[in-house]
């Protein structure tokens, strides 16, 4: 048993943090848990079915502490074993009988009941990973495992945000490219936009590139996909945002499996702190994992009764396949078309049972200067509400605060020439 408990019971006892808080995904490894109780049995099932555990492969039996003992007297030991325990004795004795029959490098989770400094001293001694105070929920025992996994040393993993449209046409991936940039310019973070709608994508139009490579090269090469093989694929758009285009052709069709895209998720994860994907307006065994996977959920919706019914689907699905990950957010596109009839934001909001968390205008003039132009909304017009409104959904996906930009001297305008020739 190995690795030391992050974490003081004291502060177990506090309420969890809000489900919002990002929490990366575990690896594949295997977990065992051993439990007294029906409660803490009921919570590691519902955490084996968290998406961050998606890889993990879970086994539960009751009897704590005395049945891991016996269990591992003849079988080796998986990379994790969870022991929910009663009494002070009985954990410090038990631990010490498991020594004898643990693999090295197993870690342990215990659970218990006592909330003593002395006692989560004497289990770090003993190499205890982790201490959870009872009663536990399924975030806990989910953030219990993935802490185990990404050491404060370790450099973070990449949170991956879906932008998907309610209906096809809503200007989704506009969107998503337009806070992209707005994550990579205004709040300084690395990110990268991947480029799923392989036939008909825009981001490569949007952002004025026309890479060799892209997504299409690592999806159809799976057993190539690593962290030097992806950053070749990676087209440069600015000092912060990168591009993994997608070809927009028709030479080929892309169909594919559910996982097809698992491999480029996960290396994406090792090399840039955002990731922004652009998901196509269709339902298929591999959007639909994209979406359930992803730390956060953005949807484009226009002021309609289609998209209403759409965006409320998509929302029930996932808050019913997300149970401990906040809710998507919505935002209304295209609002405020001439003569045409639309429902109004509150009518969204009751029926979705939140609010959006921006309502865009209809700016033709400008989106359509943007998108002829290869240019961003901010490129467009620096100070137009449009642009404060990116600003303000890129700091909501993301949880940070606009970056205070230093304040520019006197030889500024003649740097940015220079730069620019």
């Amino acid at each position: 048993m190995i690795s030391y408990a992050r974490q003081n019971p004291d502060q177990q006892s506090e309420a969890s943090p809000p489900a919002e808080d990002h929490i990366a995904p575990s690896p594949r490894v295997s977990v065992q848990a051993f439990c007294e109780t029906v409660e803490t049995a009921a919570a590691v099932q519902a955490a084996g079915e968290d998406r961050r555990l998606g890889k993990a492969h879970l086994k539960i039996q009751m009897g704590g502490m005395a049945a891991a003992i016996e269990a591992y007297r003849s079988a080796p030991t998986p990379n994790v074993i969870i022991l929910e325990t009663e009494g002070r004795h009985d954990i410090l004795l038990g631990l010490d009988q498991l020594a004898t029959v643990c693999d090295a490098g197993t870690r342990v989770i215990v659970i218990g009941k006592i909330n003593d400094v002395t006692l989560y001293r004497e289990l770090v001694r003993r190499g205890v990973s982790d201490y959870a105070i009872a009663p536990v929920t399924a975030i806990d025992v989910v953030r219990s495992v993935c802490n185990l996994f990404s050491a404060p040393e370790a450099k973070a993993v990449g949170r991956i945000i879906a932008v998907v449209g309610a209906k096809g046409g809503v200007g989704a991936s506009t969107v998503a490219h337009n806070v992209a940039w707005a994550i990579a310019r205004d709040l300084a973070l690395d990110s990268v936009v991947a480029d799923l709608d392989l036939a008909f994508g825009t981001a490569g139009l949007d952002y004025n590139q026309d890479p060799a490579q892209g997504i299409a090269d690592a999806v159809f090469s799976p057993d190539r996909v690593d962290t030097a093989f992806i950053d070749r694929l990676l087209s440069k758009c600015t000092d912060h945002l990168s591009l993994l285009a997608a070809p927009a052709t028709l030479d080929r069709v892309y169909d594919f499996g559910a996982d097809a895209f698992d491999s480029i998720f996960d290396t994406l994860r090792t090399t840039m702190p955002c990731i922004v994907l652009d998901v196509p307006h269709q339902w298929t065994g591999w959007t639909k994992r994209a979406l359930i996977a992803a730390d956060d959920i953005l949807i484009v919706a226009a002021p309609d009764l289609a998209n209403l019914r759409n965006t409320k689907n998509i929302v029930d699905l996932l808050k019913a396949q997300r149970p401990n990950d906040r809710a998507p957010l919505y935002c209304l596109n295209q609002v405020g078309i001439p003569k045409r009839p639309e429902i109004p934001a509150s009518e969204f909001a009751k029926a979705i049972e939140s609010q959006p968390i921006a309502t865009i205008p209809f700016e033709p003039q400008m989106f359509g200067s943007a998108a002829n132009n290869g240019q961003m909304i901010a490129e467009i017009s620096a100070t137009h509400r449009t642009t404060e409104m990116f600003l303000q959904i890129a700091q909501r996906l993301t949880g940070r605060g606009e970056t205070k930009k230093p304040k520019g001297s006197f030889l500024a305008p003649l740097i940015e020439k220079l730069r620019a020739k």
